[in-house]
C-alpha cells in the first residue's frame, strides 16, 4: 500500500526543472547548494536531482528570503529551527500516544480488579 509521502525524498527533478518549480534561476539554485542550504542528489554522471523535499525546502527558503526580507544565514537558522519544531511536534505526538495506550490499560485493568471484587463479595 503506497503512502502520501513514499516518495518526498525520491530524486526525480532535474535542475531546471527544480528552478522552474520554485520560481528561481537554476544558478540560485546552485549558489544555495555551494553555501550548504541544499543538498540535492547526484547521478553517476554528476547531475544534480532534486526531490519533493527539496523543492519544499527551496520554497521555504525562497520565502524567508524574498517574502520575509532573510538573508541567507538567517534562513538557514529558521529553516533549522523549523525543522526541530516539527521533530518536536512529531515527538509530542508520539508520547500523548503512548500516554493514552496507558491510560486505556490502567482503565481496564482498573474495571476487571473492580469486577472481580464485586463477584468475590
Amino acid at each position: 500500500m503506497s503512502t502520501e509521502n513514499q516518495f518526498q525524498d525520491q530524486p526525480c527533478f532535474v535542475i531546471s526543472v527544480a528552478a522552474r518549480i520554485v520560481g528561481v534561476h537554476a544558478q540560485t539554485l546552485r549558489h544555495y547548494e555551494r553555501v550548504g542550504l541544499i543538498w540535492p542528489s547526484r547521478t553517476v554522471g554528476r547531475q544534480r536531482l532534486y526531490s519533493m523535499a527539496d523543492i519544499d525546502r527551496l520554497r521555504r527558503l525562497k520565502t524567508l528570503t524574498e517574502d520575509m526580507g532573510l538573508n541567507l544565514a538567517g534562513a538557514e537558522v529558521a529553516l533549522k529551527l523549523m525543522n526541530r519544531i516539527e521533530e518536536l511536534e512529531a515527538e509530542v505526538k508520539q508520547l500523548t500516544n503512548a500516554v493514552n495506550i496507558l491510560q486505556r490499560q490502567e482503565l481496564r485493568q482498573g474495571q476487571g480488579a473492580t469486577g472481580e471484587r464485586r463477584s468475590g463479595a
